[in-house]
């Protein structure tokens, strides 16, 4: 609700201050609320809404949900990823898995089986060609497959122990700020989820609704206008003879019709210009009818007796 900053034409013409039965002073005013609007930095269908107009509420209890089908998909894709970018990690850090050692430890095996056939063909070769049993040409070919085998043999071996080592520092970390970055991502998907499920910040009454189910609510549109007790107060109005001699924090007491006993507050807001002037100067007569505006609050207990818009009197000790 915006802050009224003149007086509307019924309460201007009641007379601002007065006197009691018991001659004591009193000034006029109203009840007024510093309403809390709850709204969601998402847009969205308006899915349910829990409360209604007047309801009393308690702290974190759900007011409304918009329709979140899509945000919710978007978490369970990104709990996805994280699960992707850990697992990733893991077998980085861990080398390769056994099954896979076991292939390239069968490979080696019939290498090194190769390579003893070819090395022993190689020493037959060696004896026929001194004996002039075969052309130089075959034995070349010969010591060429046995060179070639052995050499499949050391590449072999070496491909085992890679394997058996964890991966490169460069890899692992490089994985990790992946894991990091989704870890963010998951964050952040379900931070948006949960702007889609508002519930009270504070406990107090539902003053208003704004939409109704199935409406399409805009992004930091409020749904729900909220009312703590401690958000209500009053303002009333003192001359300026009077307004000099208040100060932050002193006492004041309120009565209005139906309100019971008289209902103590506490100034905490003095204005330091007359907001309510006469229409043509401040001459000597005119200033006697100035006034300031000043606001109190009552105990937290006390302000269910109030309602915003509701005339009071106040008087001061």
């Amino acid at each position: 609700m915006r802050t009224l900053r003149r007086l509307s034409a019924p309460l201007a013409l009641l007379p601002l201050f007065g006197c009691g039965n018991n001659d004591q002073p009193f000034y006029q005013g109203y009840v007024e609320g510093d309403y809390v609007y709850v709204a969601s930095s998402e847009p969205g269908r308006l899915d349910t809404l829990a409360v209604r107009r007047g309801q009393q509420v308690d702290a974190n209890q759900p007011l409304y949900a918009l329709d979140a089908t899509r945000e919710a998909a978007a978490r369970d894709q990104a709990q996805a990823e994280v699960a992707a970018a850990r697992a990733q990690l893991e077998d980085i850090a861990t080398g390769k898995r056994a099954p896979e050692v076991d292939v390239s430890l069968a490979q080696l095996a019939q290498a090194q089986a190769a390579s003893r056939r070819s090395a022993a063909q190689l020493a037959r070769d060696n004896a026929q060609f001194r004996i002039g049993g075969i052309a130089r040409s075959q034995l070349d070919d010969s010591r060429e497959q046995a060179q070639s085998d052995a050499a499949r043999v050391r590449e072999l071996q070496a491909q085992v122990e890679v394997n058996r080592l964890p991966g490169r520092d460069e890899a692992r970390r490089a994985q990790a700020s992946q894991v990091e970055a989704a870890d963010a991502a998951l964050a952040q998907a379900e931070w948006t989820l949960n702007q889609k499920r508002l519930a009270a910040p504070a406990a107090g009454r539902i003053f208003d609704t704004m939409y109704r189910v199935g409406e399409w609510v805009p992004a930091g549109s409020p749904v729900v206008s909220l009312l703590p007790p401690g958000n209500i107060k009053v303002r009333f109005f003192v001359p300026e003879t009077v307004v000099g001699s208040l100060k932050i924090g002193q006492q004041a007491t309120l009565r209005c019709d139906g309100c019971g006993d008289p209902i103590p507050v506490r100034i905490d807001y003095v204005s330091d210009q007359a907001e309510y002037t006469p229409p043509v100067i401040y001459s000597r007569e005119s200033r006697s009818k100035l006034v300031y505006m000043v606001e109190a609050r009552p105990a937290p207990d006390a302000a269910a007796r109030l309602h915003p818009g509701q005339p009071v009197e106040a008087t001061l000790p």
